[in-house]
C-alpha cells in the first residue's frame, strides 16, 4: 500500500457511520506520511459540508491522524495560543483519492492551558440510536475517549508542547 508523499497536497474526507459523506477539507499538505501516521498542515483552506455549505478555516493548523487510534487531532495556531479540536472517529484509511475516516460526533476542544471540554454528546447519542451503533463500537468509542483524555493530560503525541510548533515550521517550508 502506498501512502501520501511528504509535500503532496491531499484531501481529507470524513463520513458518518451509515457511509454518507460528512465533510471534505480540500487541501492539506502532507508533512509526514507513513503506514501508522499522517501529519498534515493547512491554512485557511476550503471546507465543504455534506449539505452544500462551505467555509474557510481561520488559522494555520497541524493535523494528526493515526492508523490505530480512534481519534484525530487538529492543532489550531491562534494569537493567544494553540487550541486543539479532537474528533472521535475510526483510524484513517488512505486510498490515493483522500485520507478518510468515519466521524462519530464526539469531540474534545482543548484550550491553550490544556483544559478541555467534551462536545456533541447529544449528537453522538442521537446518531448512536439512529444508526444502530453496535455495543462493541460504543465500547471502542468510550475507551478511545478515555485514551484521548489521557493523551491530553499527559501532553502525549500531538499534545506535546513542541509538536505543533515543530510541524508548523516544516509546513512553512512547503507553503507557496
Amino acid at each position: 500500500m502506498s501512502f501520501p508523499k511528504t509535500g503532496s497536497s491531499i484531501q481529507v474526507q470524513s463520513y458518518k457511520h451509515n457511509g454518507t459523506l460528512h465533510r471534505i477539507w480540500e487541501e492539506t499538505i502532507v508533512l509526514k506520511g507513513t503506514s501508522n501516521i499522517v501529519i498534515g498542515g493547512n491554512d485557511r483552506i476550503l471546507v465543504k459540508e455534506s449539505d452544500g455549505r462551505h467555509w474557510r478555516t481561520r488559522e494555520p493548523a497541524i493535523c494528526y491522524f493515526d492508523s490505530e487510534k480512534w481519534f484525530n487531532t487538529i492543532g489550531m495556531i491562534r494569537s493567544d495560543g494553540i487550541y486543539y479540536y479532537c474528533n472521535l472517529g475510526t483510524p484513517f484509511t488512505w486510498d490515493k483519492e483522500a485520507l478518510k475516516y468515519i466521524d462519530y460526533d464526539l469531540d474534545i476542544k482543548v484550550f491553550p492551558d490544556m483544559t478541555y471540554a467534551i462536545l456533541d454528546e447529544d449528537e453522538y447519542e442521537q446518531h448512536r440510536k439512529l444508526m444502530n451503533y453496535p455495543p462493541e463500537l460504543d465500547a471502542i468509542i468510550q475507551a478511545s475517549m478515555t485514551e484521548l483524555i489521557s493523551w491530553i493530560t499527559q501532553r502525549k503525541g500531538p499534545f506535546d508542547p513542541h509538536f505543533v510548533e515543530m510541524w508548523y515550521e516544516r509546513f512553512l517550508q512547503y507553503r507557496d
